[in-house]
């Protein structure tokens, strides 16, 4: 089952998007093209499956993290109720 993605803007600047996982729901395997921020809305697990490793990240809703360009992953939600966060890619 796929997370369903609504893109919320989308300027010369940003693209803001709210990423909504129902349990079990994933991305897809794939690469950021641009330095993102991940803003939580829900506190819970996210399972990162990367090409090197699988890992699971406890998140917090409210508390914000960064990451760079090129990272390579399927995110999947692993807990027992929808999980909700807000992608904001800087480009």
């Amino acid at each position: 089952m796929k997370a369903v993605r609504t893109v919320q803007i989308d300027n010369p600047r940003v693209i803001v998007t709210e990423w909504a996982f129902a349990p079990g729901a994933e991305t897809g395997q794939h690469v950021h093209r641009m330095d993102y921020v991940v803003v939580p809305l829900t506190s819970g697990a996210l399972r990162l499956i990367e090409p090197e490793s699988t890992r699971d990240a406890q998140l917090t809703a409210g508390v914000s993290y960064s990451r760079p360009a090129g990272v390579n992953h399927n995110v999947v939600n692993v807990n027992a109720y929808e999980f909700r966060f807000l992608e904001i890619e800087l480009k």
